[in-house]
């Protein structure tokens, strides 16, 4: 009987040595291809690579002229509000954006004496026709997250992220669901 045991156990461990023996054991940490942070003297770099191609030259040229200027003004005025995400009031002066424009669905406000551009990411269903009931002096409440500007609109940008009119809400940026 201790014959017959031995016989089975033998080709067991000597299989499972094989097993054992033939397989890659890797203990290393696998390496994932993560970028690495741009440093402060790299970014500049490639800053100034940018602002010597006729592109860069072009949008500094138009900083320093007095549209641009203005422009840059009006984004500065706001910027606190875009910080702190905070209310600010507007007033709606068109419900068409600059002929040329290219940012979807939005509508020309005025904030503080000042015309900017209010788009609108992706509205949905419900909030686009709440959108679109919208008319010239309409008082409303906006709260962004983002204020742009290109040498190619004669305004600053407003995202909105947050629009109320009357103390109900007509917009707020829904994030996807599928994270990106």
């Amino acid at each position: 009987m201790k014959k017959i045991i031995y016989v089975l156990i033998v080709p067991l461990i000597v299989v499972s040595g094989l097993v054992f023996a033939n397989r890659d054991i890797n203990n290393d940490n696998p390496k994932k291809s993560t970028p690495r942070p741009i440093c402060a003297a790299q970014m500049d770099a490639e800053r100034k690579a940018w602002e010597a191609t006729p592109a860069g030259i072009h949008f500094k040229m138009w900083e320093a002229s007095p549209e641009g200027q203005k422009v840059l003004s009006g984004a500065r005025k706001i910027r606190h509000h875009i910080s702190d995400s905070t209310n600010m009031e507007g007033v709606i002066t068109s419900l068409s954006l600059p002929p040329g424009s290219r940012l979807g669905f939005g509508v020309m406000v005025r904030i503080n004496g000042d015309d900017y551009i209010l788009t609108f990411f992706q509205p949905e269903e419900s909030q686009l026709k709440q959108l679109q009931s919208l008319k010239v002096d309409d008082r409303i409440i906006i709260r962004s997250h983002a204020v742009s500007y290109a040498p190619k609109y004669a305004y600053p940008i407003v995202s909105g992220y947050y629009v109320e009119r009357d103390s109900k809400m007509i917009f707020k940026h829904i994030p996807p669901k599928d994270g990106c």
